[in-house]
């Protein structure tokens, strides 16, 4: 499959027009994968929008395509969210790239109130880039036309709020819950399902308590309990596979 690389606009791109690639991802195209006239690659927007054509000619950080077919996508519904926990030793971060690989539409950073990591002051900004670049990556290896958005953290106050928009599921994965991610039902109405996943010392009984009291579901994966960098991943796979997308 031809590479993918992501540009900020494709809009009032059409078949037989050119589109430039320029910037960083420009450069690293001719500079360090070294992309050469004629070569097949694939821009995209990130928004859904992919354009597929021919490099016409190079410039020295960057190259302009002659467009040969438009793809474009829809956002798929419901949208799946990873409300993913700050975790120390990158293990956030770890997940966040998985799950874009996965499919995952949108991550949230949560501030837990057992994440040992923390965002304040000017970590937030600096966090919120990090993740962003990290889905940004991912979605390219992945070849998606989508890239997560990734948004500001939340804290549970705000995550409870959350459950009680309408056509939103809140589940939480909680190795000690009854019900089994595998054989839950998505509700035939759902527009978002936000998967919730703790740190790596689990999610306190009190926020247990008032996600479930806000309306959340807790489910569980099996009978072993994953780290806070898998556990989300795993489950973004199985909520592909019950919406029919895998």
């Amino acid at each position: 499959m031809a590479s993918l690389y992501l540009v900020e606009s494709l809009d009032g791109v059409a078949i037989g027009g050119s589109v430039t690639l320029d910037g960083a991802e420009g450069r690293h195209a001719v500079t360090v994968s070294r992309v050469r006239v004629g070569e097949t690659l694939r821009l995209s927007d990130g928004q859904g929008t992919v354009v597929v054509g021919a490099v016409s000619s190079l410039g020295r950080d960057s190259l302009s395509l002659t467009v040969a077919d438009v793809l474009v996508s829809s956002r798929p519904v419901p949208s799946l969210t990873l409300v993913q926990a700050l975790a120390k030793g990158g293990r956030d971060e770890m997940a966040v790239q998985a799950a874009t690989e996965v499919g995952v539409d949108h991550v949230v950073p949560w501030s837990a109130a057992r994440s040992v990591s923390r965002w304040e002051g000017a970590k937030v900004a600096k966090g919120r880039a990090r993740w962003q670049a990290i889905a940004h990556e991912a979605a390219k290896q992945a070849i998606r036309s989508w890239v997560p958005a990734v948004s500001e953290p939340v804290t549970t106050a705000a995550l409870a709020a959350s459950a009680s928009s309408a056509g939103v599921v809140l589940l939480v994965l909680d190795p000690t819950a009854t019900e089994r991610l595998a054989t839950w039902e998505p509700p035939a109405d759902a527009t978002s399902i936000s998967l919730v996943v703790g740190p790596e010392g689990g999610i306190d009984g009190s926020e247990l308590d008032r996600l479930s009291a806000a309306g959340a579901v807790r489910v569980r994966l099996g009978d072993t309990v994953l780290r806070t960098s898998t556990a989300g991943p795993a489950a973004l796979a199985v909520l592909q596979s019950r919406l029919g997308r895998w």
